[in-house]
C-alpha cells in the first residue's frame, strides 16, 4: 500500500475558483500537481491545502481527472478561513484572514481532502477540529509581557487547529482497517513576539503526541499520520526540537529522515522537511521517496514535493 501526501497549492483567493480552475482545464499548476499524483500513484492521498466547497464539487472534479482510479473521498469543513468575529491577531481590526478560526480568506479556504482506492469508514471518523486551543492538556497559550496575549473571550472560542485533526478509517481489501491521521499545521511565522503561530504549530503537533499516548482514550491500534506539521526537526523556524523528538517515537517509523521535501529558494527559507508520512512501528516500510510536481523543470506545481511512502504487513 502507497500513501502519500502532498502539500500542493490547491488553494485560490476565493470560494468556487478552485473549481473554475479545474474545469477550464488551462492551468498550469493543475496540470503539474495532476501528472505529479498520477505519477506516483498513491493508494491513498493526503491534500494539506485544498479548498473545501460544501458539496465536495471541487474535490469530486479533481478526482475525476484521474479516471476511476480514487472512487473514495473525505473532507470536511476545516477551520481555516471559519470567521469568528474577533481579533485574533490583535492589530485592531476584525474580519481579516488572520481573525478566522485558520489563517483563511473565506471559509474553506487551504482545507484538507483525502483521494482513496479503499472505502472510507465515515461513519468511524474522529474530528479532533473543534477542541479549543486552552484545552489541550499542557497548552503553552501566547503571553505578551507576562500576560496573556489573548482575552478570555477569545480564549473561549479559539480552537487549536488551525485546519483540522482527523482520525480516519480506510478499510483495506483485506478487511482490516488503517487510521489516516491526517492534519496541516500553521507554520510557526507571520506573527509577532508573542509567537502566536510557532506556539500554536507546537501545540498542533503535540495533539498528535496526546492521541498515542493515549490521552483520549485508546490510540489507533494502527495508523499512519500523514500532512504537513510546517516544522522541520533541523531548521527553519518553529519548535525544531519538538519535531525532532516527535520523530523519535517508539511506535513510529521515520521513513525519509534527513530528507528535505519543499524548497522555498534560496533567497527564502530555502530546503526544509515540512510535509510527512509516519506509519506506525508495526507497519514494514517497503519503499519511499518524494515526487516533484514540475513539468520540463518548472517548479509550476509549487514549493513542494509530493511525500510517499509504501507499507506492508
Amino acid at each position: 500500500m502507497r500513501i502519500a501526501t502532498f502539500a500542493a497549492p490547491l488553494s485560490r483567493d476565493g470560494p468556487g475558483l478552485l473549481l473554475r480552475d479545474i474545469q477550464k482545464g488551462e492551468d498550469d499548476s493543475l496540470t503539474a500537481i495532476t501528472f505529479a499524483i498520477a505519477q506516483a500513484a498513491p493508494d491513498v492521498l493526503v491534500l494539506t491545502d485544498f479548498d473545501y466547497d460544501l458539496d465536495g464539487l471541487a474535490l469530486a472534479a479533481f478526482a475525476q481527472g484521474f479516471g476511476a482510479d480514487y472512487p473514495y473521498l473525505f473532507a470536511r469543513r476545516p477551520n481555516a478561513g471559519l470567521a469568528t468575529g474577533y481579533d485574533i491577531d490583535g492589530n485592531g481590526w476584525t474580519g481579516e484572514a488572520r481573525d478566522a478560526q485558520g489563517y483563511g480568506r473565506f471559509a474553506g479556504d487551504g482545507g484538507i481532502a483525502i483521494l482513496s482506492r479503499y472505502p472510507v469508514a465515515v461513519d468511524a471518523v474522529t474530528d479532533l477540529s473543534t477542541m479549543l486551543w486552552r484545552d489541550l492538556p499542557d497548552a503553552v497559550l501566547p503571553q505578551v509581557g507576562g500576560a496573556p496575549f489573548f482575552p478570555s473571550e477569545v480564549q473561549d472560542i479559539l480552537r487549536l487547529s488551525s485546519t483540522a485533526h482527523w482520525i480516519v478509517p480506510i478499510r483495506l481489501p483485506n478487511d482490516t482497517l488503517v487510521s489516516i491521521m491526517a492534519f496541516a499545521a500553521t507554520p510557526p511565522v507571520f506573527d509577532g513576539p508573542e509567537d502566536m503561530n510557532g506556539l500554536r504549530s507546537r501545540d498542533e503537533l503535540k495533539l498528535w503526541e496526546h492521541v498515542l499516548d493515549g490521552t483520549f482514550g485508546p490510540p489507533p491500534d494502527s495508523f499512519i499520520l500523514a500532512g504537513n506539521s510546517n516544522l522541520d526537526p533541523t531548521g527553519g523556524q518553529g519548535d525544531r526540537a519538538a519535531m525532532a523528538a516527535f520523530l523519535a517515537r517508539d511506535d513510529l517509523n521515520d521513513p525519509h529522515p534527513g530528507t528535505t521535501n519543499a524548497d522555498w529558494g534560496a533567497d527564502s527559507t530555502g530546503k526544509l522537511r515540512v510535509s510527512y508520512v509516519l506509519p506506525s512501528s508495526d507497519w514494514r516500510i517497503i519503499d519511499a521517496g518524494l515526487t516533484a510536481a514540475d513539468v520540463n523543470g518548472g517548479t509550476a506545481g509549487g514549493p513542494h514535493s509530493l511525500v510517499w511512502v509504501d507499507v506492508s504487513r
